[in-house]
């Protein structure tokens, strides 16, 4: 037994010596070809198994707006809503200047009186109170041409608007000739500011309108016109 299984070794060493030789044949062979793709792959049970790699999405870094592209956010405001004005009237107090071209008597300074009215030469008393300076140089004219003059071309301005009048929690509450573009603060002002009891927040204002006294609670920012009464409260604590 000994015996035959040496007889197989040896053969076999021979024919491995056989294959290194020149012009053997088979992969090992010293002149061989060069292997193929295919001889050098290895069985599918002996290949590693390939390695898959799961991609995660990356959320996308956030990219800080330019100031162009930020619309404003609309922001709500408190806004005092204040009663509509109307235009200037005339009343007791106020001084005109009329002017009747061609006409040097007529052209001079009237006061409005206590009536209400001027009084002018050759046409005597013209209401004032209540109209505009607009309307009192229409009526003017309207007078003159009542066999005075033919064509009267008149013009009406404000020389000095009539005083207003400031009461209450002031320094010096009376009466002030009256400043353009005057709001309840100015007033204050002219009167020497307020008294420490002095409510700020509102005041009272008289105007006559139409013949009547109305009075109005206004904010201090709020237009004072010839002629009111501006009245500033006391506060409660």
């Amino acid at each position: 037994m000994r015996s035959s299984r040496f007889v197989v070794l040896a053969l076999a060493a021979v024919a491995l010596s056989g294959c290194m030789q020149t012009g053997g044949y088979g992969p090992f062979a010293r002149n061989a070809p060069p292997l193929t793709q295919n001889q050098l792959a290895l069985p599918a049970m002996l290949r590693p198994a390939p390695v898959r790699t799961a991609v995660v999405a990356q959320p996308l870094e956030a990219q800080p707006l330019m100031p162009q592209q930020i619309a404003p956010l609309p922001v709500a405001q408190a806004v005092m809503i204040e009663p509509e004005e109307t235009g200037y009237t005339l009343d007791s107090g106020d001084k005109l200047r009329v002017v009747v071209f061609g006409q040097d008597g007529l052209s001079a300074s009237y006061s409005v009186d206590t009536s209400g009215s001027i009084t002018m030469p050759l046409i005597g008393a013209v209401s004032a109170r209540g109209h505009s300076p607009a309307q009192l140089q229409a009526a003017i004219a309207a007078k003159l041409r009542q066999g005075y003059v033919r064509e009267p071309h008149v013009a009406v301005e404000v020389e000095t608007y009539r005083p207003f009048f400031i009461l209450g929690e002031v320094t010096l509450p009376g009466q002030y000739p009256y400043v353009a573009n005057m709001t309840g603060e100015t007033a204050v002002a002219i009167a020497g500011g307020y008294t420490p009891r002095a409510f700020k927040q509102k005041f009272e204002i008289s105007r006559q309108v139409g013949g009547l006294t109305e009075k109005r609670v206004v904010s201090p920012n709020y237009p004072v016109r010839p002629g009111d009464t501006v009245k500033v409260t006391e506060r409660w604590f």
